[in-house]
Parts: C-alpha cells; sequence; structure tokens
C-alpha cells in the first residue's frame, strides 16, 4: 500500500510515521519550499505525547521542549484562583511538553527522513487536483513556487493535512469559504527571559473578554532564563462581520497589543517589557470552520484542522492532530 499525504504539519508528519510503524508507505507533500521552524508556542497534552512516546520520540522532544510541571489560573491583577500540577507531575505517564510549535515539527520531521528516507517529504509541491477510481488515487501537483506544471502521482489513498485553509477539504466543498472569526484577536510571540515561577511553569491570567497565557518552551541563554512564550487573546471585534485584518497571519504592532496587556500584573514577570522586548510577533484572529457532514470521501480522508479545525486554546489543535493520525 501506498499514502500520500498533503501537508508536512505535524498531523501529517506523525501520520507519516504512524503508517510506517504498521509496514505503510507514504510520501508527505508540503506546498512551503521547506520545512522551517515557524510559530510560537504550544502545548503538547499527554494523551498526545503518550502516541509520540510509542514512536520512541521522547528523548528528542526532551531535547528541545519543558515538561509542564503545573498550571497556574490567575485574575488579571496576578491574584491565584487556582492551581494544579500537570503531566507526570499530576501522576499521568506521560509528560505534557510546552513546546516552540517550529521544534516540535522538526523532530517530527527528522524522525519521517531518519525512518523513511530523504524523499519521503517533498517540498514546494501545491495540490491543483486530484481524482480517484476503483484502484486508486491521482493527484496533481504543481511547482508552488512558480505555478509550473509538476507531477502527477498515483497511490492507494490520499490523506489531506493542509491545514485550516487546506486545499483538499476546498476540492470537496469549493463554497465553504474563509474561516470563521469569534471576534478575538491573539497576539503570540516568544523570547528568550528570566524565568518565572520554578522555570517549569505556567501562567493564564484574566478571563473569556480578555486573557494573558506565560509559559517557558525551551531553556534559555543561561540557567536563570527561558525561552518565554506568551499569548495575549482580547475580544475586539463582532463574530459576524470578518476580521479587521486582511491576513491570517502578519506580524504584530506593539500600539495594537500594549493597551490590552497593560490591563495584567503578574507576579515575577513585567509584561510591558516582555512584549516590549519581542523582536517580532504575530497577530492571529481566532477562528475555527464550521463542522462537514463528513470528512472521507472514497479513497481520500482529511486529518487534524484540514478536517475539524478548533480554536488555539486548552492545547487542543496539535494534540488532536496527533490523535488523528493515531486513530487512522
Amino acid at each position: 500500500m501506498q499514502v500520500i499525504i498533503v501537508g508536512a504539519g505535524v498531523g501529517g508528519l506523525v501520520a507519516a510515521l504512524m503508517l510506517h510503524a504498521r509496514g505503510i508507505r507514504s510520501t508527505v507533500y508540503e506546498q512551503a519550499g521547506e520545512v522551517r521552524e515557524l510559530g510560537v508556542g504550544i502545548n503538547t497534552l499527554p494523551h498526545a505525547i503518550a502516541e509520540l512516546e510509542a514512536l520512541d520520540l521522547l528523548p528528542a522532544l526532551d531535547a528541545v521542549a519543558i515538561r509542564t510541571r503545573e498550571l497556574f489560573y490567575m485574575n488579571r491583577y496576578g491574584q491565584t484562583v487556582w492551581r494544579e500540577p500537570r503531566g507526570v507531575h499530576a501522576g499521568l505517564k506521560s509528560p505534557q511538553f510546552s513546546i516552540h510549535r517550529g521544534r516540535l515539527q522538526k523532530v517530527l520531521h527528522d524522525a519521517v527522513v531518519a525512518r523513511l528516507g530523504p524523499d519521503a517529504v517533498r517540498t514546494g509541491r501545491r495540490l491543483q487536483g486530484l481524482s480517484q477510481d476503483e484502484g486508486g488515487v491521482t493527484v496533481h501537483f504543481v511547482d508552488a513556487r512558480f505555478g509550473e506544471s509538476g507531477e502527477s502521482v498515483r497511490a492507494d489513498a490520499l490523506i489531506g493535512a493542509d491545514g485550516i485553509h487546506s486545499a483538499v477539504r476546498a476540492f470537496y466543498f469549493p463554497d465553504q469559504g474563509p474561516p470563521c472569526w469569534n471576534g478575538v484577536m491573539m497576539w503570540r510571540g516568544a523570547i528568550d527571559w528570566p524565568a518565572f515561577l520554578d522555570g517549569e511553569s505556567m501562567i493564564v491570567a484574566g478571563g473569556m473578554q480578555a486573557k494573558l497565557v506565560l509559559y517557558p518552551i525551551a531553556q534559555g541563554s543561561s540557567p536563570e532564563r527561558r525561552l518565554t512564550n506568551w499569548v495575549v487573546n482580547v475580544r475586539i471585534g463582532d463574530p459576524a462581520r470578518p476580521p479587521p485584518r486582511e491576513t491570517w497571519s502578519r506580524a504584530g504592532r506593539l500600539e495594537d497589543v500594549l493597551p490590552f496587556a497593560r490591563r495584567f500584573v503578574v507576579p515575577g514577570v513585567d509584561v510591558e517589557a516582555l512584549i516590549k522586548a519581542t523582536p517580532t510577533f504575530w497577530e492571529y484572529p481566532m477562528c475555527d470552520r464550521d463542522p462537514l457532514p463528513r470528512w472521507t470521501h472514497g479513497r481520500v480522508t482529511l486529518l487534524g484542522d484540514a478536517a475539524h479545525p478548533m480554536y488555539p486554546v486548552g492545547s487542543n489543535g496539535a494534540s488532536q492532530a496527533i490523535l488523528d493520525a493515531r486513530k487512522l
């Protein structure tokens, strides 16, 4: 059996590793010209890490991530409302990892190349079309950079793991429109910063209208520092209207985020200084899509955000994509 996977994100790469572990060959096609360490911090929950541990990836993850020790919920004045241990510190068999999304993707990419071979991930390929018959699926790719004629590939099945803007999903649901905005804008960044709390714990401050999230995602430039991820989420608009920005991911501006960040006081962290010191951070509207009637069409199926985009709240997206790969 041969499987084509569209998308070299977390879901697509884990799917390739899961298939390989069960003796099924796959090739991953990615629109980007290369797999780079992009993005900011995410959390991957113990039920998902257990699946990566079964793929013998725990040592590689420990080398680039933080095993989250404790979660503190605070109000915006820094008063603790609730705290709880996480992962192995809560008695679970697997850890929770706070990690840079790009470093997680690199761990997965390196494992795919090592186990499946150097040609297992093919970059610069944009899906142009697909067709299927009783014997298999034919997929047409073009050069993503120049739009020139690329290649046609034949396989037994196709997995669309190409995210919230999935081209595979759009092939079956061409009238779906843009993602749905819930009125919340997110600003997200990461920077080397003095450790707070015990250097292994995370803070969520505020409520549904405005929230600040802080957590370390890797060791820093010295033992007293951590690569620290920060997120400011604020409800600024009407979900019935499109987001105020034309793009879905763009560099953030201090004048936009600082008025909201100044609402928060967190013990041991100068929130305003942290954000001002971050050279580049990103702005995202918090979006998902309405559920589909089905994810599978014959020999073609969807996985992760291509199938069921989720708000980046509660460590949902990457963790669920990993579980999708395992179930598939």
